[in-house]
């Protein structure tokens, strides 16, 4: 079995930020149980900006871009001196690797990405992840680890998605506030719950939330692979999740599978604006591979560039896709409505190419 495990910044440091070294001990001793009986594991690890902002003396986590970004170079080698020790003590190479949204959204990027962590398998390398913040932009980035957990899982064709956090999984209320929530433990693929907001709180040191683990669930269940949210502080987590034990909120794989790329555009982590379609276009693009045409728009709603991910609404405002725009907004505005007859020489005649379009479950 391969196993793609990630952890959370607040799995992983105290409440100043600062690397527990306990914990990260914990997770290396189980992934060298779960690589003894036989199993690949790459670890997905959050938890270089807070430890940057520990080593660096500052008492609150700033917002800015820049400076997230230079606290992230500065705490990942912090992060992989510890990972690289606790690896060792069990006779295992840790290689790092960090990765960033075109290793996704890029066919030949994707393929490479896919190469190199299968050659590291092979050679009996445990790939230790991260997003690559110190050079990720804003409006690029994952967004959170959850994600891109999820993308590797599917990169490497995963058989299981490990999310481990300071939760003992997905309850049907937030349980620090409600006392009468109770665990789920087994989500079905075609299940409502695959669809709802959940909080987006975390413990303020990292990104996540458990929103965002849902939405890796998503990713990880179009892809295939069976997800485990579950604490990481509990005893043999990895090998009981492997087991197939209840450790924590299950999802079963969905027989929907998509491409890389459109993983990336469906669970976008930063969505620019929408085009509102009407019932015709509508129609055309659930129920035939076709693309969205300017004459099919009545409305454009926010400001985004070419390349940008966009939500599709019906007339209702019911959002049924999503995907990358050929248009600006602005000229797409004075397009909308257009036939392809009708429209300016060297306008682009597709607003999103069906191979850049995904159908958004109802």
């Amino acid at each position: 079995m391969r196993i793609v495990a990630k952890i959370g910044t607040s799995s992983l440091t105290d409440d100043h930020g600062v690397i527990d070294r306990t914990a990260i001990a914990k997770l290396c001793e189980e992934v060298a149980s779960v690589r003894r009986e036989g199993h690949e594991i790459l670890v997905v690890t959050s938890g270089a900006v807070a430890a940057g902002v520990a080593a660096l003396g500052f008492t609150t986590r700033p917002t800015d871009t820049p400076t997230l970004q230079a606290l992230s170079a500065a705490g990942q080698s912090r992060l992989m001196e510890v990972y690289n020790a606790e690896l060792d003590r069990h006779g295992v190479v840790a290689a790092q690797a960090l990765l960033d949204p075109n290793d996704f959204v890029d066919r030949r990027q994707y393929l490479h990405a896919r190469q190199t962590l299968m050659r590291l398998l092979a050679l009996g390398c445990v790939p230790v992840i991260n997003e690559n913040d110190a050079i990720a932009s804003d409006e690029l980035r994952y967004g959170d680890n959850d994600r891109l957990a999820a993308l590797v899982a599917h990169n490497v064709g995963a058989d299981l998605l490990v999310l481990l956090t300071d939760l003992d999984g997905l309850f049907t209320a937030d349980p620090r506030t409600d006392s009468t929530a109770t665990l789920i433990t087994g989500v079905a693929a075609d299940d409502p719950l695959l669809a709802i907001r959940a909080g987006t709180g975390g413990s303020g040191r990292g990104s996540g939330g458990m929103a965002s683990k849902l939405a890796a669930a998503r990713i990880a269940s179009w892809s295939g692979v069976r997800t485990v949210i579950a604490r990481a502080s509990r005893d043999d987590v990895l090998l009981g999740a492997v087991r197939g034990e209840v450790v924590g909120t299950s999802f079963e794989p969905h027989r929907r599978r998509l491409t890389a790329r459109k993983l990336w555009i469906a669970f976008a982590a930063h969505v620019a604006g929408s085009v509102v379609v009407d019932a015709g276009a509508r129609r055309a693009l659930v129920d035939r591979p076709t693309s969205l045409l300017p004459a099919g728009v009545v409305d454009v709603v926010g400001n985004f560039d070419e390349g940008d991910t966009v939500d599709v609404t019906d007339p209702t405002g019911e959002v049924f896709a999503r995907g990358m725009v050929f248009i600006d907004s602005d000229q797409l505005r004075l397009v909308a409505g257009r036939h392809t007859r009708d429209l300016p020489v060297g306008t682009v005649h597709e607003v999103i190419h069906r191979d850049d379009l995904v159908l958004l479950p109802g």
